[in-house]
């Protein structure tokens, strides 16, 4: 367990790194259609369906491919 939660942090430390020194990589996320935003003057209301679907299918996909 200890070794999957260093793993996980490390890919966090690495992904965090990338994105503070190249923001854009990640510029679609939210940007789809089927994500959800709502503006009006006093509530912003954002809720990114179609990203967090694609990103759950990447993410299955490497976590089979490391399973194998």
């Amino acid at each position: 367990m200890a070794r999957w939660i260093m793993i996980a942090g490390a890919i966090l430390l690495i992904l965090g790194a990338i994105l503070h020194v190249a923001p854009w990589l990640l510029s679609w996320f939210g940007k789809l259609p089927g994500d959800i935003r709502i503006e009006t003057e006093r509530i912003k209301v954002f809720i990114p369906i179609t990203s967090m679907i694609i990103v759950s299918i990447v993410l299955t996909i490497i976590i089979n491919i490391f399973k194998r």
